[in-house]
């Protein structure tokens, strides 16, 4: 029995926010103390390590359970499935349904919960449920219906990353440019064809003093409001962390699944920080001995969607698929690396043949 991916789907909001949109806040550094250098100099310095000039937020009216609702909608019509078939409905997220204007977290009832209402699925044997596992939350997902599929305990699950997190950032906060809204989903299923499917995955979790690279804090405004906070991140130190150990956890993968290095066509990393994905792909092939990386083995989204935490890798998964890129196409039997790294800290990574 392999567990395949049936039909994906993504859904990109409307919004297009330029890193110009920025030009009239003042940026505070974590002391409070103003940042002086001006905004056109910060917006280049963090284009040329981002990557990102331009990113998507939600429209006023949209929520994160709505962005999900969409994604998972195409993703059925993809797969071409009854969604009262589906046995489980995962949805990874961070902060839930945050309205508009406000900053505080909706989960109750759960996002998976009003994606199920909103679809209409009446089945009550089709289980819905949150997972919270920072950005690396969309990959777990589906390492969990992977495993309830091969545990005979599910034969079809709806796995889906959504997030809004423009409306959880400081707008004091230089970081607060990376982040961006979206949702991608997946419907995963069992299947006899053993040609295709997940050939092995790597989990890990550091919680010493990783647990606090990612938090929420006040507003570096120094006269930003004590009870309000915001989502914050310790830059240096997600960067020296990733670096060091997702390539490390991709390679326990590859391993486990049994394929060589050169059998990987694509890989969907994380859409964080572009001289970061592209470190862990040269730090990668170098734990191979390998100094030289192949051409367009790393689709990257984060240009114009910025990071939309557990949505950038299925959201990027799906474009690739349909066809959005054209430097980069999938085919039948290759095999692509989905690898994350987030809030936890946490890191994961599926191998997966197509």
């Amino acid at each position: 029995m392999a567990t395949i991916i049936t039909g994906t789907g993504s859904y990109i909001p409307g919004l297009v926010v330029p890193n110009t949109s920025f030009s009239d806040h003042s940026f505070y550094g974590e002391d409070g103390v103003l940042i002086n250098t001006p905004n056109a100099e910060i917006f280049e310095k963090f284009k040329d390590i981002t990557g990102i000039y331009e990113r998507r937020y939600a429209e006023e009216n949209v929520n994160t359970s709505d962005l999900a609702t969409k994604a998972a909608a195409l993703a059925i019509e993809d797969a071409g499935i009854d969604p009262e078939t589906i046995d489980q409905i995962i949805v990874a997220h961070n902060f839930g349904n945050v309205i508009a204007g406000t900053i505080q977290s909706d989960t109750i009832p759960a996002i998976a919960s009003r994606v199920k209402n909103l679809l209409g699925i009446r089945n009550p044997n089709c289980v819905a449920y949150d997972l919270l596992f920072g950005c690396p939350g969309w990959i777990q997902g589906v390492i969990h219906a992977d495993s309830f599929i091969k545990s005979g305990l599910a034969k079809r699950c709806l796995v889906i990353g959504a997030e809004t997190l423009s409306r959880v950032i400081d707008p004091h906060d230089r970081d607060s440019m990376i982040f961006s809204d979206g949702a991608g989903a997946c419907i995963v299923e069992n299947s006899t064809d053993n040609t295709s499917g997940i050939l092995a995955s790597s989990v890990q979790s550091h919680c010493m003093d990783e647990t606090y690279f990612l938090y929420l804090g006040k507003s570096y405004h120094p006269e930003g409001e004590e009870a309000t906070r915001y989502i914050k991140m310790k830059g240096r130190k997600v960067y020296e962390y990733a670096i060091k150990n997702v390539p490390i956890a991709m390679k326990e993968c590859i391993e486990k699944a049994g394929v060589d290095i050169h059998e990987v066509k694509k890989f969907f990393l994380h859409q964080a920080n572009e001289k970061m994905d592209e470190g862990f792909i040269k730090a990668l092939f170098k734990l191979y001995g390998i100094r030289e990386v192949p051409e367009n083995v790393m689709p990257m989204s984060i240009h114009e969607l910025g990071n939309s935490s557990v949505a950038t890798i299925p959201t990027l998964y799906d474009m690739v698929k349909h066809g959005k890129y054209k430097e980069h196409q999938l085919h039948k039997g290759d095999v692509v690396i989905f690898a994350s790294v987030g809030a936890g800290m946490n890191i994961n990574a599926i191998c997966y043949r197509v």
